[in-house]
């Protein structure tokens, strides 16, 4: 992917692309007029709005059945991503697959969540998930902490990143800013993670619930920082506690010095 603005990708040349891998087991996928009709769309349009259009045409162009355009998008995914890089560059195409979940599965549930996982080996999941955690708590959180213990690194960062009350770019999840507790059995069980992916992602949904709830984060923090502490929890408390350290709050210099 050569350097040129995110937005510029969602092009025809991307329309093309996504034909092409259409048609290999869709041969009556109308490439012409699918290309045709992005081309003719997205060139005044910024990036949500481009990626919009092309999940839109799915609909128009694959059918409205969403039960049996799904399964067509997720058979072209291809190869999982094995590196904690690339999502926006080498899986950037992915991304009209999961604003087409996000925005026409929500009456599908699981095999909605099925996807995104798929999704999130490659590109991401975490601005997909959000309506369904809002209109399906209990039920996605439940699946968030089995994908927690994934051994996919990238399935187990969705778990903490797709919860974050504040996640930049999203909509908050107002279920969490007024209660994040259920986001804790999820950071609990990737308090040690291995891959520095997860972990940046614990310590920023740890840092936007110490935005609205300072009690809970610091009782979650002093705990963590007790007994033997790995290096990746370490690293996570301190990087949870940034925006308090340039404060230099003292409760949040006391925990980094104990570590």
């Amino acid at each position: 992917m050569a350097f040129k603005k995110l937005k510029l990708w969602f092009d025809k040349d991307l329309a093309i692309m996504l034909a092409d891998k259409l048609l290999v087991e869709n041969p009556s996928f109308d490439k012409k007029k699918y290309v045709k009709h992005i081309d003719k769309v997205v060139a005044p349009l910024e990036l949500k709005d481009r990626v919009e259009v092309m999940a839109d045409a799915f609909v128009e162009y694959l059918g409205n059945d969403y039960t049996k355009t799904l399964p067509k998008l997720v058979a072209i995914l291809g190869p999982e991503n094995q590196e904690e890089t690339g999502m926006f560059n080498n899986f950037y195409w992915v991304m009209p697959i999961a604003k087409y979940i996000e925005k026409y599965g929500l009456d599908h549930l699981d095999i909605s969540l099925s996807a995104i996982e798929e999704v999130t080996k490659r590109n991401t999941g975490e601005y997909t998930i959000r309506p369904f955690i809002e209109r399906y708590p209990e039920k996605v959180m439940k699946q968030m902490l089995k994908w927690s213990k994934d051994k996919n690194r990238h399935v187990r960062r969705l778990a903490s990143e797709g919860g974050r009350p504040r996640l930049p770019w999203a909509s908050k999840l107002d279920l969490f800013i007024d209660d994040p507790k259920p986001l804790l059995p999820i950071l609990e069980n990737l308090k040690n993670d291995p891959s520095k992916y997860v972990q940046k992602s614990v310590a920023n949904c740890i840092n936007d619930i110490l935005k609205d709830n300072l009690e809970l984060a610091k009782e979650l923090l002093e705990k963590w920082s007790k007994g033997n502490v790995t290096k990746e929890r370490q690293w996570i408390i301190k990087h949870s506690l940034r925006n308090l350290i340039k404060k230099e709050d003292p409760w949040a210099l006391k925990i980094i010095e104990v570590l």
